[in-house]
């Protein structure tokens, strides 16, 4: 099989200038420019197979199963796999994709939540800021450390949200609990948050403990469907969890936040988008992939569906923020990191599990820098019976000290 596949290769690449050197399983060397910048090790006869008909996810999944290797770092890679695969479309979900994605919907919640979260928190410490924030960085100079820009994106939900002391406000989806911790060690309000993850909630119940913050913070084990219809929440912040809700679910996800929000209350949501207007699921077997191996049952749409969704329950949309060129930075933040520290990371996950990681966290880096995903932040309320929703009439708010 490897003479055929290798013939092909040369046919497809030829004269295309890649700067690229396939090493081939048997130890031959196929340079694709004059000045190779990367090395790509085929080292088996899948490996050259996904090379003769590339697409990226199934140089992803190749990768993650050692058919495939490279040198250097995953930055430049990426940009080098979509010169391998050519033009990239990006449409509906494949009906297998479709399939899958419904298999993993008819699980629970929490199992697709834990297949991505509890991982291990040592392996997420690895590569995230210190608070463990994992969502898009706000970053308000090209100089911002990770860590100032995660900080900066806490306080720029807060001003958002105009918490005040006192108030009610809940985190749906609160991860590590970097959210509900700022918010009630800086801004004064009662927080809840809720998760899936076992992990998470460990984690948080701990940080709240260290402290101090018993009385004003708690953390749920808790479905965002599982709620009570009481106590209501003056503020609602949704980050980083709203990809898992699944577009027919639109309806039931805005329609239970706006029964928990106190009439004048508001809500943000902060969530990736597709960035085609009909897409689903990006192309070239990337979605596939992502579905396969790292977010089972998650679903992005364009976001003007997402404020259809929203608009639909009765939530009033005051501002729409998009984020991508900062998720872009965030990730690549995350990738270097996870690069650095790449031998600790294989201990803790072992090595399929790191290269899964390493391929998706880059990969979604590279599609951000593309445009092909994006990330909003939709500032909504709930309009008081008269149709008032008080807010300041310009944007200055959120840009104040």
């Amino acid at each position: 099989m490897s003479r055929p596949l290798t013939r092909i290769i040369a046919s497809r690449y030829g004269g295309r200038d890649i700067p690229v050197a396939l090493v081939l399983p048997d130890g031959g060397r196929v340079a694709l420019s004059e000045r190779p910048e990367v090395d790509v090790y085929a080292r088996t006869w899948r490996g050259l197979k996904a090379l003769a008909s590339p697409e990226l996810g199934a140089l992803a999944r190749a990768y993650v199963r050692n058919d495939l290797d490279f040198s250097g770092g995953a930055r430049r890679v990426l940009g080098i796999a979509e010169a391998l695969v050519g033009g990239i479309t990006h449409g509906r979900e494949r009906l297998a994709a479709r399939a899958r994605h419904w298999i993993h919907r008819q699980r629970s919640n929490q199992a697709n939540i834990q297949h991505h979260y509890d991982v291990s928190n040592a392996f997420y410490g690895l590569w995230l800021d210190r608070r463990m924030v994992y969502s898009c960085a706000y970053f308000r100079n090209d100089a911002d450390t990770l860590e100032e820009a995660q900080t900066q994106k806490l306080d720029h939900i807060c001003r958002k949200l105009m918490l005040e002391p006192g108030q009610e406000f809940l985190d749906i989806g609160c991860g590590w609990g970097a959210l509900i911790l700022r918010a009630a060690q800086a801004y004064g309000v009662n927080a809840t948050g809720i998760t899936l993850s076992r992990n998470q909630y460990d984690h948080v119940t701990a940080r709240i403990k260290e402290a101090g913050l018993e009385k004003r913070v708690r953390v749920e084990l808790r479905d965002y469907l599982d709620l009570p219809a009481a106590p209501l929440y003056d503020k609602i912040a949704s980050v980083g969890m709203f990809e898992h809700v699944g577009i027919g679910n639109y309806r039931r996800y805005f329609g239970k936040i706006r029964r928990l929000l106190k009439p004048g209350g508001l809500v943000l949501n902060h969530g990736i988008t597709h960035n085609w207007l009909g897409g689903t699921s990006l192309g070239s077997g990337i979605g596939d992939f992502v579905e396969e191996y790292v977010f089972p049952g998650g679903q992005l749409a364009h976001v003007s569906r997402v404020i259809q969704g929203l608009a639909a329950d009765g939530l009033e949309l005051i501002d729409a923020e998009a984020l991508r060129e900062h998720y872009a930075r965030t990730l690549w933040h995350w990738t270097d990191r996870l690069e650095a520290n790449s031998e600790v990371a294989r201990r803790e996950v072992g090595e399929e599990r790191f290269r899964i990681w390493r391929i998706y966290l880059a990969g979604s880096a590279h599609a951000f820098d593309r445009g092909w995903l994006s990330i909003y932040q939709l500032l909504a309320g709930k309009p008081f019976p008269d149709g008032r929703l008080p807010h300041p009439p310009t944007r200055e708010y959120m840009y104040r000290p």
